[in-house]
């Protein structure tokens, strides 16, 4: 018997800092969809390739 991978949804909250959520629970108060759905591995592959500046968005508009 073979089991299908968990589904993520790739997640962010208002200072655009990122994470990943299962897609079959509700979304945590505070964050939205990115509109992003996969395994865990491509939810974070996904991630690491858009979230390349790691302050959150307070601080990066302080500049």
């Amino acid at each position: 018997m073979s089991f299908a991978a968990p589904q993520h949804v790739v997640v962010l909250n208002d200072e655009e800092q990122y994470s990943i959520w299962p897609a079959d629970r509700p979304l945590p108060e505070g964050w939205r969809s990115a509109g992003v759905t996969g395994s865990r591995e491509e939810c974070l592959a996904h991630i690491d390739e858009v979230w390349t500046d790691m302050r959150p968005l307070s601080l990066r508009d302080q500049n």
